[in-house]
């Protein structure tokens, strides 16, 4: 599998991201896509050879989902639906967790399809009346923090990371170069 077909792949998976798929399509894209970016992701470790890069995508995804799963009962929050543990969203934090690895590990020109696939994932969450705004960035926020610390980079010259925010909820994003 080549890296322009891993990517292409990966952007494919953002295309929901657009409100043409609202309604029930748009909750069956986070389902599928909570899965597919962590599991994309030791696939393209795979196809790579990076043995390293598998170990720390499993340790990043193992502290990431304890932490997330940890609040979940430690909060018990309720869901804008009624149900409960709200807080945070395990679907945005295994998504994210594929994408912040991702992002760190092999740099932005594969970090930006991941991060916009796992960004759709997040918002099909809220948009479903499963999660508010809050429960999702803040799963986004553990996965960055995880990978961050525990997954080395192969390319430090570019970063690029998903920002959500605002009153009214805006998208973008925030990146740094260095020289």
């Amino acid at each position: 599998m080549g890296l322009k077909r891993f990517t292409a792949g990966l952007a494919v998976l953002a295309l929901p991201f657009s409100p043409a798929f609202a309604g029930e399509t748009f909750t069956t894209y986070g389902d599928v896509g909570r899965y597919a970016l962590p599991a994309g992701a030791a696939i393209l470790s795979l196809t790579q050879d990076d043995t390293a890069g598998l170990r720390q995508l499993l340790a990043s995804g193992a502290v990431t989902l304890g932490a997330t799963y940890a609040l979940k009962h430690a909060v018990d929050d309720t869901r804008p639906n009624g149900g409960r543990r709200s807080f945070p969203s395990g679907h945005t934090a295994w998504a994210f967790t594929g994408a912040a690895f991702i992002h760190y590990r092999y740099g932005w020109e594969w970090g930006l399809p991941a991060e916009l696939a796992a960004t759709a994932v997040a918002v099909s969450r809220v948009d479903g009346n499963f999660h508010r705004w809050r429960d999702v960035i803040a799963s986004a926020a553990i996965a960055h923090a995880s990978a961050y610390f525990l997954v080395d980079h192969l390319d430090e010259n570019v970063t690029l990371m998903p920002m959500i925010g605002g009153r009214k909820p805006a998208f973008g994003i925030v990146g740094a170069l260095r020289f």
